[in-house]
């Protein structure tokens, strides 16, 4: 099973284009993400630059419309993330557990699709999908 553990940092959603973790927060980290792999679970991981240098793209009767961040509306965004592959869905929150986070701070922990999730309609109807999803 694979999941995705999002890092939700507090005060992320009106972090400057700049803003960068310590030294100290990202050595603790790197024993974590050494960990991950060491016990041969991880997959992936990424941190993600703050919302003010996203944009966001919503759409309304065919139409797309682009909003540049920061987003006035946003409570809690995203700051990285790992992509995990475990046994269950509690062994996942037992590896968010462990991580090197700061007060405030979130994790959430989520079981990532495949296709073999969805009904028969919907698998033929993505044939290919597990093409692209590698490359």
């Amino acid at each position: 099973m694979r999941f995705m553990m999002m890092v939700i940092p507090k005060g992320y959603e009106t972090a400057t284009a700049d803003a960068a973790p310590s030294a100290e927060a990202v050595a603790r980290m790197m024993e974590y993400n050494k960990s991950l792999q060491k016990a041969g679970v991880l997959l992936g991981l990424d941190g993600l630059f703050p919302p003010s240098t996203g944009a966001r793209i919503s759409y309304t009767d065919d139409k797309a419309t682009v909003t540049d961040g920061p987003f006035a509306e946003a409570k809690e965004t995203i700051g990285g993330y790992w992509i995990i592959q475990v046994r269950s869905r509690e062994e996942a929150i037992e590896w968010a557990r462990r991580a090197p986070m700061s007060n405030n701070e979130i994790i959430e922990v989520r079981q990532i699709q495949g296709m073999g999730d969805f009904p028969a309609d919907v698998q033929k109807a993505a044939e290919g999908f597990e093409e692209l999803r590698k490359a």
